[in-house]
Order: C-alpha cells, then structure tokens, then sequence
C-alpha cells in the first residue's frame, strides 16, 4: 500500500471517529473542487497581491459564486446547511494550494452568531444577501489599541438614543473592513461601574457600513509584514437602528465569545492546511534537489526536521477534529478549540521552518512563494489569540491554577 493512500486512509479514518463529517463523499468532493478553483489562481497572483498588497477581489468572487463561504448558512436562506466539517475542508484546501483565507474567513466564523443569536427578521434581511454574494460579512470590530485581547475592558460606546444607538469609539486591526458590507460591532451599552457581572454591559450591533461611512464612520489601512487587508476604524456619533442589535442588550460578550471558538478551529484548519503546502513543497524539493552526488532528502539532517514537522501537524489536526465535533454537537468546546488553534498554530510555523531550511537561499527568492507564506503563517501564533494566552487560559480554567492576568 502507497504512503499517500495510507495516509488518506489515516485521514478518513480520524474524521469519521470524531463524527464532524457530515457526508465523507461530499466532504471528499468539496475537497477537490476547491482545489480546481485554487488553481485558478496560481503562485503568481498571490505575489502580486503581495507585491501591491491588494486585496484578492477575484479569489473571494470566485469562491462566494462557488457557494463555499456560505456552507454554514441553512438551506432555507440559500446556503449549504453544513457543519463546521464543510467549512474546515474549505480553509484548509485553499491554504494548503499556496492561497490565502484569510481575506474571506471571516465571513465564516462570524455566520455563527447571527445564526444563533440574531432575529427572524435579521436573518431574513441578510443571509440570503449574504449566500447569494450580494453582501459581505467580513468585518469584525471587537480589539480596540488600549483593551487588546482585554476586551472587557473596551472603551467603545454605544449610547440608546430613541431607535438608534449612537456610536463612538475605536477599534484596531480590523482586518477586511475596506472590504465589507457589514460589521459586527461589540461595543458598551452600558457602563461598566453599573453592571454587577464583569461581563455584563456589552453588544453586538450589525452595523451597515455602506451607511456608516456616510455619517461618522472613518477607515485608516495598517500595512504589516503580509498582506493581510486590515485596518483600524473610527466611529464619531454614527447611528446605527435599534433593529441592528444582535440578540440582548448586554449579552453580547458571550454572543462574540460563541463565535471565537468557531474562529479558533476555523483558523487551525487553516494553520494545517499550511503546514500540509509546506511539507509536500519541502518534500518535492528534498527529492528534486541533488547536492554533493546524492539528493539533500537523502540526509537525515533534513528528512528529520520534515518528518517531526509532520507528526506535529498530524497530532494538531486530530485535536482540530475533535473541537469541531464538540461545536457541531453543541457541547462546550472552549479547551479543545484553544488547543487546537495553538498546537496548530506551532505545527504550521514548524512546517514553514523546515520548509525554508530545506531550500535554503532559494527559500527566500519571491517565486517559490515559501516567504510569503512565511510570513503568512507566523501571524497565527499571535492572532487572533497569542498562545501565551490560550496557556494562560489552560492554566486557569482547565488545570484549576490562580489567575494569571
């Protein structure tokens, strides 16, 4: 039996055990058809991209025509209906052809709570807009410059002003709100002396920024180490309908805490989707490449950091499974969704490492793409969460260890 068919056996085998597939055949062929559409956009696109650190208009087109960012949307406002299973297979194709989700994935791990939070109305208004690709729901405003992942302590406002709320405020890396219709906004409701539960006092609003930007409502781009499309946005007195408020007042720490463990093992998806492009470049190189009369594969030296790279993605995509088939079944998932997003986090970053090694000084020219991706992966390590933080997290609700922070 080939290494690859036992590795897919391995694969298929892992999935069907932590029951996050909805189908194993329409996952397998949701698989290969993203795979035909990734090759529509080579190598070559993303560096130009990179080089004009524009935004991947075409790509995040092509892929909400294809229907994949609207899996998660039920059947009955034109989506898919599918699990999180659907989702996962989706990020990690297009990471692993050397592309880059991260301009769409949000539209992803955000559907969650409007799903589970917003309106019959809500829902009516902007899922089947938003499945149809007439709508993007790409924007995220919750970090703010002085609050960071300290999001209890946040300073923007929104003030009840008859059937509005009006906005003031700050938030920062804001990634994809150039490129968004919609935004879900976490801001403070109430003041935080008033509330007797610490995260009591917070909402979330679904703020229109086609008409924010008419009143009040200020975009600024952060260029950074990768083209990642995100910015900081600034809101003066804009007045969003009362009718835009996404569940209860209040409540909306736990709404954006609900959509942050979706985003968790969405990103680990991606993160071994990475680390999977890394490793099949290295290993096609290490093969190719023949220095000293003898292929560089040949040597422990460089088979050795490959192969540990390997076992490290494999352990992080079985923890990556089993969060997301905690979340599909509704259970609270917030140690392995942690887990996952950190361990998959480090395996990509040691697939990237060993990846670069392996080509050495080619490793660094623009047209293998293995910088730019480089660069890519490393952001995960710190956002959306920094691992010291999910240890942080471990320490004190899992292992029962005084607060940290």
């Amino acid at each position: 039996m080939g290494r690859n068919r036992r590795v897919q056996q391995r694969e298929s085998l892992t999935k069907m055990d932590f029951k996050t597939i909805d189908d194993a055949d329409e996952i397998a062929q949701i698989r290969e058809s993203v795979r035909r559409l990734c090759e529509q956009f080579p190598g070559e696109y993303w560096r130009r991209m990179d080089r004009e650190n524009a935004y991947p208009s075409e790509f995040v087109n092509a892929l909400s025509q294809a229907g994949y960012l609207s899996v998660l949307i039920p059947e009955e406002y034109g989506g898919a209906g599918m699990q999180l299973s659907g989702a996962l297979a989706i990020l990690e194709e297009v990471q692993r052809a050397g592309a880059n989700g991260a301009a769409c994935h949000a539209q992803m791990y955000m559907m969650g709570a409007l799903l589970r939070h917003g309106s019959d109305e809500q829902k009516q208004r902007y899922l089947p807009a938003i499945a149809a690709g007439e709508l993007r729901l790409q924007s995220f405003g919750v970090t703010e410059p002085t609050s960071g992942t300290d999001t209890l302590a946040l300073k923007t406002v929104a003030r009840r002003e008859g059937d509005h709320y009006v906005v003031n405020g700050q938030k920062v890396w804001t990634s994809r709100a150039e490129h968004s219709d919609l935004m879900l906004l976490l801001a403070r409701t109430t003041p935080r002396e008033e509330v007797q539960k610490r995260t009591d006092g917070l909402s979330v609003l679904i703020v229109d920024q086609r008409e924010a930007l008419k009143g009040g409502m200020t975009i600024k781009p952060i260029r950074t180490m990768m083209n990642h499309s995100t910015t900081e946005v600034f809101f003066d007195n804009v007045r969003v309908p009362a009718e835009n408020l996404l569940g209860e007042e209040g409540k909306g720490f736990r709404y954006i805490l609900s959509g942050m463990n979706a985003e968790r093992i969405l990103i680990a998806a991606e993160c071994i989707g990475d680390a999977k492009w890394f490793l099949d470049k290295a290993s096609a190189y290490a093969k190719e490449r023949v220095v000293f009369g003898r292929p560089i594969g040949q040597n422990q030296g460089v088979q050795f950091p490959l192969a540990k790279a390997y076992a490290h993605m494999r352990a992080a995509e079985l923890m990556v499974h089993r969060a997301a088939g905690l979340y599909a079944a509704g259970a609270n998932c917030g140690e392995e969704a942690n887990i996952a997003k950190m361990l998959a986090a480090e395996a990509s970053w040691m697939a990237a490492e060993a990846c670069l090694q392996t080509h050495g000084g080619f490793g660094f020219a623009e047209e293998y793409d293995i910088e730019r991706k480089f660069r890519e992966t490393r952001l995960y390590q710190v956002a959306p969460i920094s691992s010291n933080l999910i240890l942080s997290y471990l320490a004190e609700h899992v292992l029962g260890l005084p607060r940290s922070y």
